[in-house]
């Protein structure tokens, strides 16, 4: 069987997006969250990360032809902006610190 013709790979995937569309959406209003809100905004972005690295390891791990082609393109379009997947997850956790950062030390 192929890695995208796992049902929980599927489903994993359909939830880790329809999570990451609410939380984006979400984020829209994120100037308006008083301090617990943007704490919970926050944490669970940085739960929907701590996912998206796992499930992405998950693909580089796979002998799946499909599998690692996801991952070369994902390399290739990165690559396009000058960054590799560990930069970018690092980015991203540096903006969550930044934004922590702000919440505990607002200018």
């Amino acid at each position: 069987m192929g890695f995208f013709d796992s049902e929980i790979i599927q489903q994993e995937a359909m939830k880790l997006f329809q999570d990451y569309q609410s939380l984006m959406q979400l984020g829209g209003d994120y100037g308006k969250f008083d301090r617990e809100g943007k704490k919970l905004f926050i944490e669970q972005m940085e739960n929907i990360m701590d996912r998206y690295r796992i499930f992405m390891k998950r693909f580089e791990l796979s002998e799946d032809f499909m599998a690692q082609m996801t991952v070369q393109q994902l390399k290739t379009q990165l690559n396009q902006f000058g960054i590799t997947p560990h930069q970018m997850f690092e980015q991203m956790n540096q903006t969550l610190e930044r934004m922590k950062s702000e919440i505990d030390n607002p200018s």
